[in-house]
């Protein structure tokens, strides 16, 4: 009936006649944003606590509603809570079921709060708890990654730049480049929470509240770091969910590139590495395939989430200030961006923990000609200027490509011939290990600096889960 269609809005009042029922379905909410439903009854049992300090409850009906509200979670918690037609999103499908639990007190529960305030307070207190999963799944990953360089440091194999071979690094080298922009991310994540944890509660609408609500009660009891300063801006700004979906952006960013490598390094004509079967799939038609399915969905995850976030940047940029239904865009895209790194980041760790090296193979790919820096380096230390021995390596490689050698083919008659520098000691240029060696400055590929990266890491992984 209309009567009791009417009554059961949270805004009822003023209006005549029933909505549109398709409307009403674009209106609603309660699809995607009972998720929140822990974080919208912990703000309204804090809530009910600053209504009976500022005497707007006796102590009696706060008791009541938060029973109720216990009763309620339980129900959430157990899959048994009824979510009815007129439930147009979590506040008001939680409040109906206070009013059927409790009657009048539950009426109450709502003085002097909007859900301008209340579902921005359920989102800050939802995506602090997914940032410490996120922050988890982080660690994990790098962990699994840095154990990996540490079990796998002796193993050496070609670093390329602009997709061609540069210089003999070690494998560890290149998944230790990943977990440092990891480290990052986790920075950033961290960084991110500070802003996340601010108390909007108490901002009403608009214009704040006329009641004696206590701010700082709240802020303690929803374990907030900060309040709001301007309800105003409170109630509309969603910043802290774009530097969220930016965050996310620039994770999958990361892992997109370390996939991109490792699908290359997986095909046949590199074959460096073998995916485990776990992280595989074959093909309909191919019966030979082996597809590197897991790397290709990290890569595509990245798209998805920077869809996310640019869609929702483009949502904010054209409203004006203050409260706007098209806010409502935000939850599915932190929803979203928030399901999908949890996946990445899972499903990565899984891939780094069982993918099997090829050392032989690995080994086999470097070749004289990636050793031209090491040759002018050889030069250097005899007392020739860098710009000239660079000069003069780069001829000793056109000199190996004219005779169709391989660089340290060429005779010592050949090299003299380039520069009379070239004595019979320039034979120890020709070994990967010692050239890897070299770079042992901080950073560097030698062993040593590839374990100090190694400790580092560990020393800042246990520092980050304290």
């Amino acid at each position: 009936s209309m009567a009791a269609a009417e009554g059961n809005k949270l805004w009822g009042g003023r209006f005549v006649g029933d909505t549109d029922p398709i409307m009403e379905k674009f209106n609603a909410s309660i699809g995607f944003d009972q998720r929140m439903w822990d974080a919208d009854i912990r703000g309204s049992k804090a809530y009910a606590k600053a209504l009976e300090r500022a005497r707007l409850v006796t102590s009696e009906e706060k008791d009541q509603i938060i029973t109720g509200m216990d009763q309620i979670s339980d129900e959430w918690s157990r899959g048994v809570f009824m979510i009815k037609p007129e439930d147009e999103d979590i506040h008001t499908a939680n409040e109906r079921r206070l009013k059927e639990l409790i009657g009048a007190p539950a009426g109450k529960l709502h003085t002097g709060r909007s859900r301008n305030d209340q579902v921005v307070t359920d989102m800050r207190l939802w995506l602090r708890d997914a940032i410490s999963t996120l922050k988890e799944n982080a660690l994990q990953l790098m962990s699994t990654m840095v154990e990996r360089a540490a079990a796998e440091i002796d193993v050496l194999f070609p670093g390329y730049t602009h997709m061609q071979r540069a210089q003999p690094i070690r494998w560890s080298h290149w998944i230790l480049s990943h977990a440092a922009a990891l480290s990052r991310d986790v920075e950033r994540l961290q960084e991110i929470k500070k802003r996340v944890n601010v108390l909007p509660l108490g901002s009403g609408a608009i214009a704040g509240t006329p009641f004696d609500i206590d701010r700082e009660l709240l802020r303690q009891e929803l374990e907030f770091d900060s309040i709001s300063v301007n309800s105003m801006d409170a109630t509309s700004q969603r910043d802290f969910v774009v530097e969220f979906l930016f965050w996310g952006s620039m994770c999958l960013t990361h892992l997109s590139k370390m996939a991109e490598d490792l699908l290359l390094y997986s095909t046949k004509e590199y074959s460096f590495i073998t995916l485990s079967d776990a992280y595989s799939t074959g093909s309909s038609l191919m019966p030979q395939k082996k597809n590197a399915d897991s790397l290709e969905l990290i890569r595509s995850k990245a798209g998805r989430v920077f869809g996310r976030c640019a869609g929702f940047l483009m949502t904010l940029k054209g409203l004006p200030s203050c409260y706007n239904k098209d806010l409502q865009e935000d939850k599915e895209a932190m929803f979203d961006c928030y399901d999908t790194v949890h996946a990445v980041l899972q499903v990565t760790t899984g891939v780094m923990s069982t993918l099997k090296i090829n050392p032989t193979v690995m080994e086999a790919a470097l070749s004289p000609d990636m050793l031209a820096t090491d040759l002018a380096y050889y030069l250097v230390k005899k007392g020739m200027p860098f710009r000239e021995a660079h000069g003069v390596s780069g001829k000793v490689v056109f000199a190996a490509e004219s005779k169709n050698v391989a660089l340290n083919q060429l005779t010592m008659e050949d090299l003299s011939t380039v520069s009379p520098l070239f004595r019979s000691d320039v034979s120890s240029v020709w070994d990967y290990s010692s050239s890897v060696e070299q770079y042992s400055a901080p950073g560097g590929t030698a062993k040593s600096s590839v374990t100090a990266q190694v400790e580092h890491l560990r020393t800042w992984m246990r520092n980050q889960a304290q």
